[in-house]
């Protein structure tokens, strides 16, 4: 496509998602269920499909030189599709959130006023390799009243495509637009810059991906982002951690899935842990994982030493950086330098340095002796997630159905007239 084409294109898709957006508002939760299970039914039916297409941007992955973390988050195989389409179903089973209550109270003045949860109207979601973002979002989207233009990355052009395939097929069988879920057809740049600039048909971008990505979107972006920033993730261990849980933790939090956004990048090790951190350490650089440590982390034998921009950094990678600090002061101030409110943990038995932590830190998530992959919609209970928000307006951590509604306010009177 040229410049010329990819606007044309993109106008008409936004022309067709504002009018999908007007009929969805207003569709029973019946039919947007139908249309989850539908498409969970085709995804099953498509899987030697969506496998063979996987197979295509694989290659085209490693061509374009993608690390193995990077090549780990665009492989699809039988079990990870399953849990596509069993993400649909999750979807698909909860609650409607249009239209819910979320406050009501009647005035002095006779008024009975609700507020109640209503669409946002058009989504746009920009993502990069992940593939199985084409059915979260789509998904999220529809089951919220919204529909959504997806920009999927040119890594994952054909497994999207096919996923995006299945997702109609469940529209076309609930009787709702197709038009509710579409998917740019094209790998040209272009598409995004557009996307970006289309505030008279997109309500809200979500970007998803790396810090060129959300980097670019949020300073050409003429129309509301929510922001998903890197997640570098933090894990601190306290002087009052239990051992055992730490080592399970922090290994489990750094090598699970080492590209995805919940991914440990930091191990802070409180000064009064010294005398037990060698197991933990051991642990990581055992299981394959280069450990960049400070001068006194250093003194155990395999750790490299680590550079000032290793803190800070999103290696997405069998990469951590670590740290001594002194106490849960000096890990809140190290991760409020160089974190990004995304993720972090604190492992500790100890109830008030906890409560400290979580007080006096602003990620939109903080957890306590658990691991920080569990950084997830779909571990939250959301069926799926559209991202992690890491501003703090509208939506902050795990974006679901709920969090891509707004709010109108529904007033009644009895011929009620202001003095």
């Amino acid at each position: 496509m040229n410049d010329m084409d990819v606007r044309g294109v993109m106008a008409a898709m936004g022309a067709a998602a504002k009018a999908a957006s007007a009929e969805l508002a207003f569709a029973s939760g019946d039919a947007k269920r139908a249309a989850l299970e539908a498409a969970a039914d085709a995804v099953d039916a498509a899987i030697p499909e969506i496998v063979a297409a996987n197979a295509r941007d694989m290659e085209f992955g490693r061509g374009k030189g993608l690390s193995g973390a990077m090549l780990d988050r665009l492989m699809l195989d039988e079990g990870r599709i399953g849990g596509i389409a069993a993400g649909l179903r999750a979807v698909a089973g909860q609650d409607d959130p249009v239209g819910a209550v979320i406050a009501e109270w009647d005035m002095p003045s006779g008024l009975h006023i609700r507020r109640v949860r209503t669409p946002i109207g058009v989504i746009g979601v920009i993502y990069e390799s992940r593939p199985n973002v084409t059915a979260d979002a789509g998904a999220l989207c529809l089951k919220s009243g919204n529909a959504v233009i997806l920009r999927g990355g040119s890594e994952s052009f054909h497994s999207s495509a096919a996923i995006h395939a299945c997702m109609v097929e469940g529209l076309r069988a609930a009787g709702l637009p197709e038009a509710a879920i579409q998917l740019v057809p094209t790998r040209d740049r272009a598409a995004v810059g557009e996307m970006l600039t289309m505030t008279d048909h997109i309500d809200v971008i979500v970007p998803r991906g790396g810090k060129g990505l959300v980097g670019r979107v949020q300073a050409e972006a003429r129309v509301p982002v929510f922001a998903h920033l890197e997640g570098i993730c933090h894990v601190y261990v306290d002087g009052a951690a239990d051992l055992e849980k730490a080592r399970a933790v922090v290994l489990n939090a750094k090598t699970r899935r080492t590209g995805i956004c919940g991914s440990a990048e930091t191990l802070l090790v409180d000064r009064a842990f010294l005398d037990r951190h060698e197991a933990i350490v051991r642990d990581l650089l055992d299981a394959g994982v280069e450990v960049r440590g400070d001068a006194e982390l250093q003194r155990i034998d395999g750790v490299a030493a680590a550079q000032e921009d290793d803190f800070g950094r999103e290696f997405l990678d069998m990469i951590i950086a670590a740290k001594v600090v002194d106490g849960v002061d000096g890990a809140i101030a190290h991760i409020r330098e160089y974190g990004s409110n995304h993720t972090d943990a604190i492992l500790t038995e100890d109830d008030a340095v906890a409560d400290r932590f979580f007080q006096r830190l602003d990620s939109a998530i903080l957890m306590r002796n658990a691991s920080t992959q569990f950084a997830d919609g779909g571990e939250f209970g959301m069926g799926a997630e559209i991202g992690i928000a890491t501003g703090k307006l509208h939506a902050r951590g795990p974006v679901g159905a709920e969090q891509l509604t707004s709010f109108k306010y529904l007033v009644t009177g009895d011929g009620t007239v202001r003095g």
